[in-house]
C-alpha cells in the first residue's frame, strides 16, 4: 500500500525497523495525558503480538522520518467479532497540523474495509479535541460516554478519574 495525498508524505505498512520512531511518537502521546491510559509504550514483541499485521501503517516524510502511525487490535477472539477492531492513531508533535492524521485515518479505513473489517472503534478522552474533530470529520460517530472509566496513572491528570468517549465507524462497503 503506497498512498499519499500530500507530495511530501507516503503512507505505507509499518515495519519492525520503524519501531524506534513509532515508539518515540507513542511516548509523545503518552506524555500529553490525553492519548492513552498506558504509562509506557510496549516493547516491539508486545506491540507486534497485539496489533493486526495487515492494518499497521506509518506516515513517512519523503525525506525520511516517521511522522505518525496507526494500528488496529481485535476487540475479541470470538469469530463473530472478527470484523470489529479498535484503532490507535498517533501523530508526532512536530508533524501536527500537516494533515498526517487525515492521511493515516483515510488509509486505515481503506485498509480495513478491503480486509473485511466492518467496524472500527476507539475510546477517546473528551479533552482530546483534535482527535475527536478528526474522527467525526471522517465518518465516526459518538456511541457513548464512559464516565470515570479508569484512573489516570501518569501525566498532568495523574490520580484523576477520566471519562472516555466511545466512537465507531461502520463500513459503507459491506
Amino acid at each position: 500500500m503506497n498512498q499519499s495525498s500530500a507530495p511530501d508524505v507516503i503512507v505505507r505498512p509499518l515495519r519492525e525497523s520503524d519501531w524506534p520512531e513509532v515508539r518515540r511518537i507513542y511516548h509523545e502521546g503518552i506524555a500529553t495525558g490525553q492519548a492513552t491510559f498506558e504509562a509506557e509504550a510496549p516493547d516491539w514483541r508486545r506491540f507486534d503480538d497485539s496489533r493486526l499485521a495487515s492494518h499497521r501503517l506509518v506516515a513517512e516524510a519523503s525525506t525520511g522520518g516517521i511522522l505518525g502511525w496507526a494500528a488496529v487490535s481485535a476487540v475479541s477472539g470470538r469469530p463473530v467479532y472478527s470484523g470489529v477492531v479498535e484503532h490507535s492513531i498517533y501523530v508526532s508533535g512536530a508533524a501536527r497540523g500537516r494533515r498526517i492524521g487525515t492521511l493515516l485515518l483515510q488509509a486505515l479505513v481503506d485498509s480495513t474495509e478491503s480486509g473485511g473489517i466492518w467496524t472500527i472503534q476507539a475510546s477517546v478522552f473528551p479533552e482530546n479535541e483534535p482527535s475527536m474533530r478528526l474522527h467525526l470529520a471522517h465518518g465516526f460517530r459518538v456511541v457513548g460516554r464512559r464516565e470515570k472509566i479508569a484512573r489516570m496513572a501518569h501525566g498532568p491528570a495523574a490520580g484523576q478519574w477520566m471519562d472516555t468517549v466511545l466512537i465507531e465507524r461502520r463500513t459503507r462497503v459491506l
